[in-house]
């Protein structure tokens, strides 16, 4: 039996934080919101955009549970859910589908730089113990380990395994994996840098599982829809090419610094970065600024882009 496909703009989600770093879950209230009512298909929840490295195990727990009580009609909600260990990547698989998650996206644990064949088996041990479906994320700037085509496509054939998401910068790679036609959702990261997005999509990606889309949730709609027409085509080509200032914007410094100082510029729910990081302030957040006006985000949106830069600090 094929498996079912998620298509689409898939979000990673910014964790929002109170002044005092801890959880918002109001805020995440208004940011699921703000996301059924712009297009968005799936969310996930604690990849390296929502700071999942600097979250405890306990808080971890907590964005699962909490979270999963804002669940939209429609639109799916999975959880980032890699640790240190194997064992401990199955335990957190084990209470986001407790909790009744729609998926949970997994990475090689960070820091140890297993081989390839560990970490194809990594990801198959966690897929034969999983409830619920998974995606795999390959990521070498942040984990070091650097699947190939053929170790995609091994993990690929684990029927719990419905999602890719890539984010090497071969595009070669991505040929070869739209050639093979797996049975899995191919998406890929939104960087333009990694110019992976066009290729994917153009080769029959099914949406892309992006950063961008939590300031331009509608737009990156449009840019992951499949393409099915020649429509689709044009609509794409323009959706991309216009936002492509803010696409760079979003991937200026390590994410989610751009974009999560931005969030909070413009009034939506982000809060502070936890430490070490440090939120863009002055020149670097105005470039920003100056974007989401040129995109006429207010208009769109609603957004407040008038406010001082002291307001968003």
């Amino acid at each position: 039996m094929a498996k079912r496909r998620l298509t689409g703009s898939f979000v990673a989600l910014i964790t929002p934080f109170n002044q005092d770093y801890s959880l918002d879950f109001e805020g995440f209230r208004t940011l699921v919101d703000f996301h059924d009512e712009n297009l968005t298909s799936a969310l996930l929840i604690m990849g390296s955009s929502g700071e999942v490295s600097m979250l405890s195990a306990e808080e971890r727990h907590a964005v699962v549970r909490e979270t999963l009580k804002f669940r939209k009609p429609g639109m799916e909600m999975w959880y980032g859910c890699t640790g240190p260990t194997t064992e401990s990547t199955i335990a957190y698989v084990a209470q986001a589908a407790a909790e009744g998650a729609d998926g949970a996206v997994i990475a090689a644990p960070p820091y140890i730089c297993a081989p390839n064949e560990d970490i194809v088996r990594f990801f198959l041990d966690v897929a034969d113990a999983s409830e619920i479906p998974l995606g795999i994320y390959n990521n070498p700037p942040r984990v070091q380990t650097d699947l190939t085509a053929a170790d995609v496509l091994r993990i690929a054939e684990h029927p719990n395994v419905l999602v890719l998401k890539e984010s090497t910068a071969r595009t070669a790679q991505v040929a070869q994996i739209a050639a093979a036609n797996p049975d899995l959702s191919l998406m890929c990261c939104c960087s333009p840098n990694l110019g992976l997005v066009v290729p994917m999509m153009s080769l029959g990606g099914h949406g892309t599982a992006n950063m961008t889309g939590n300031i331009i949730p509608r737009e990156m709609a449009v840019i992951s829809k499949p393409w099915d027409s020649h429509q689709d085509t044009l609509a794409f080509r323009e959706a991309w090419l216009r936002n492509l200032p803010m696409l760079h914007y979003a991937y200026s410094a390590v994410n989610p610094i751009p974009i999560k100082s931005l969030m909070a510029a413009v009034g939506l729910p982000a809060g502070p970065l936890r430490k070490p990081l440090s939120a863009y302030e002055g020149e670097a957040l105005e470039k920003g600024m100056q974007i989401a006006r040129d995109l006429d985000l207010d208009r769109v949106y609603g957004f407040d882009l008038a406010r001082s830069l002291q307001a968003a600090e």
